[in-house]
């Protein structure tokens, strides 16, 4: 008993003994957890409840497996940092508190604060350091060889990667939405970690499964678990489709567009399957006659193009698809129809009658559907009547010309044929005036056109030579244009346009008439050319050369202008042969001296010379005015003559 009393002393001299010099670990401390961010400022302090002052001496130190690692000294209230990697980055903030710079994994451990008072023993603070650092946004990449159904052995679906992460992030797989766990030869995860120099985590997971084809539209990815302080956190990678290879179950051949066909459409046949890889297709139409199955030539990745469909296209095609993997083969076929509207045609083809009689039009065409026909007037568009037959009665002359038959399918849009026939109103040639006026100037080159309608066609002949020209200006009519010359014949007896057929003749002639821009006391005669050499007309004539009313006026007008201009020279005329007389009679009784050798003023009675003097002028020439000549030839001034 004693022997025992005497151990357990020994036992706690020994414990006591230990404290008092210091030695760690002897005691389990609860350290207190602190938690940072990678770069963050970590600060350590003491537990206030130690004694701190200037007396006390204070240790830092940090636990790395079973020894501990001084760091930083506090003597008499002066830090000084131990050497070794914390040299430069711990701080003394005051008392016995620290500062660590820019945390990195490697701190992720435990400091022991020591304070040794004077007549007290050592007291100590543990402190864990937890470092977090966010990883960067996971990554993705889908199988690039594709997935195939009929395999018995796992295959790899996608890779995922989340780096530098700090502690080791945590990867879990979705589809669609839906976490996947790992199944006994369904799904398999392999997962890989790589730590880096800077103490981060790099993790690369790899999911491998068996997919059926119900996936080829599934969409996977991956999740990034993590902690930072304060919480736990994810991040998603993008979402990835697998390619999956599946045989095929069926086929279909798909007719585009799909809507009633016309001709002329662009149709395409397409083959399709519900197999990936696609087997190989074939096209082909059935012969309407042997029933024979044709292979169709100028097909593309199983696709016919006919650029301008039409009723020939029309029949039964089929499309066959062989998978050379399995040996399954399967078919599809469409009855393609192309509509038509075609062979329209009137009757009578060319109809031909007479002013006052009727006419019926029959309109009739072959078509793939039911058809409506329309007539119209070719020349206006007005629609006469909706029907096949056209009744036309008491026909005159301007009934003649086009008619037009549209044939249309009312079930398919934009489908309708049109047939013209021009019906011939037999009759003598008609022309527009039997009398024209047209204004010109002499010399001056004109177009003098002529309008004849008639059937049969006229022959049309102009009374003088010149340029002609004709052409049809529509089915009933024919214009003649004639370029001459304006001469005095021309001005005198006109020009006469002459039309003639088996049933008659007519004529029309044309008057010519001088554009007069005479004045009293000027007369000027003025020509207008085009820059096509084609003098221009007066602006009283139309373009034409058919006179107006109005034109009718001003020309008798100046007709009357020109007799009184006549009249008004003819009294000027008598005028000067009787003061012509006079003089020569003054003359001749030596009343009146003149001579070569000067001038003498005349000398009037008295009784004359209180008379009004009235002085004529004339727009005569001089050499019109001979009387006022002297005896020897010589014209006498103004003064002589008087």
């Amino acid at each position: 008993m004693d022997l025992t009393l005497l151990l357990c002393a020994l036992l706690l001299t020994a414990f006591c003994c230990r404290r008092s010099a210091g030695v760690p670990g002897e005691e389990e401390v609860i350290p207190e957890i602190l938690e940072f961010q990678v770069g963050d400022n970590a600060h350590l302090s003491c537990d206030s409840s130690l004694p701190t002052d200037n007396r006390s001496n204070v240790d830092w130190f940090f636990k790395h497996k079973d020894q501990l690692i001084p760091i930083f000294r506090v003597r008499q209230g002066q830090g000084q940092p131990d050497p070794g990697d914390y040299q430069h980055r711990l701080t003394l903030l005051g008392g016995a508190n620290l500062s660590l710079a820019h945390v990195t994994p490697r701190d992720e451990r435990i400091f022991i604060c020591q304070v040794k008072a004077i007549g007290s023993h050592t007291q100590e603070k543990h402190i864990q350091l937890r470092i977090y650092k966010a990883p960067k946004e996971p990554t993705i990449q889908a199988s690039t060889s594709g997935i195939s159904v009929t395999s018995k052995v796992l295959q790899e679906v996608a890779t995922c990667n989340g780096e530098d992460g700090y502690p080791l992030p945590h990867i879990t797989w979705y589809k669609n939405r839906t976490p996947l766990k790992e199944e006994k030869n369904r799904i398999r995860f392999t997962e890989s970690r790589t730590k880096e120099s800077s103490g981060l985590y790099t993790v690369r997971s790899t999911l491998w499964a068996q997919l059926d084809k119900e996936d080829k539209e599934a969409l996977f990815y991956c999740e990034l678990s993590y902690r930072l302080p304060g919480g736990d956190h994810m991040k998603e990678s993008k979402e990835v489709n697998v390619t999956i290879y599946y045989p095929m179950e069926k086929v279909w051949l798909e007719v585009m567009p799909n809507r009633l066909l016309k001709e002329g459409d662009k149709v395409e046949l397409k083959c399709l399957s519900d197999g990936n890889p696609p087997p190989d297709f074939t096209i082909r139409k059935q012969d309407p006659s042997s029933h024979d199955w044709l292979e169709v030539e100028n097909t593309s990745d199983a696709v016919l193009v006919l650029e301008q469909a039409n009723r020939h296209h029309s029949g039964l095609y089929e499309c066959l698809g062989l998978d050379f993997e399995t040996g399954m083969e399967a078919i599809d076929q469409q009855q393609l129809l192309v509509n038509y509207v075609s062979n329209v045609q009137v009757q009578p083809r060319a109809p031909v009658t007479f002013e006052g009689n009727s006419l019926k039009l029959n309109c009739s065409a072959e078509s793939s559907q039911p058809v409506v026909f329309q007539w119209k007037r070719e020349k206006t568009g007005e629609v006469l009547k909706n029907g096949s037959v056209l009744h036309l009665t008491n026909l005159t002359r301007e009934a003649g010309g086009g008619y037009l038959c549209v044939a249309s399918v009312p079930k398919v849009p934009g489908l309708k044929h049109t047939q013209l026939v021009n019906v011939t109103i037999n009759g003598s040639p008609w022309v527009m005036a039997k009398e024209r006026h047209m204004w010109v100037k002499e010399n001056e080159v004109v177009n003098l056109t002529c309008e004849i309608s008639g059937k049969p066609r006229p022959t049309i002949s102009w009374s003088v030579n010149g340029t002609v020209y004709e052409h049809d200006k529509d089915f009933q009519s024919i214009l003649s244009t004639l370029k001459v010359q304006v001469i005095p014949e021309l001005l005198e007896k006109g020009v006469v346009c002459q039309a003639s057929n088996s049933l008659g003749s007519n004529k029309t002639t044309i008057l010519l008439e001088l554009v007069n821009l005479t004045t009293p006391t000027v007369t000027t005669t003025e020509n207008t050319t085009s820059s096509h050499g084609t003098t221009t007309n007066s602006p009283s004539a139309k373009a034409n050369g058919t006179s107006t009313g109005d034109q009718v006026k001003k020309a008798g007008t100046r007709q009357e202008s020109k007799g009184v201009v006549i009249v008004a020279v003819i009294v000027c005329i008598l005028l000067l042969a009787v003061l012509g007389a006079v003089l020569y009679f003054l003359y001749k009784k030596g009343k009146m001296p003149c001579g070569r050798s000067g001038k003498q003023e005349i000398t009037l009675p008295l009784a004359r010379k209180n008379e009004i003097v009235v002085e004529v002028k004339s727009d005569k020439l001089p050499e019109e005015m001979g009387l006022l000549q002297g005896s020897n030839g010589d014209k006498r001034s103004p003064r002589d003559q008087n």
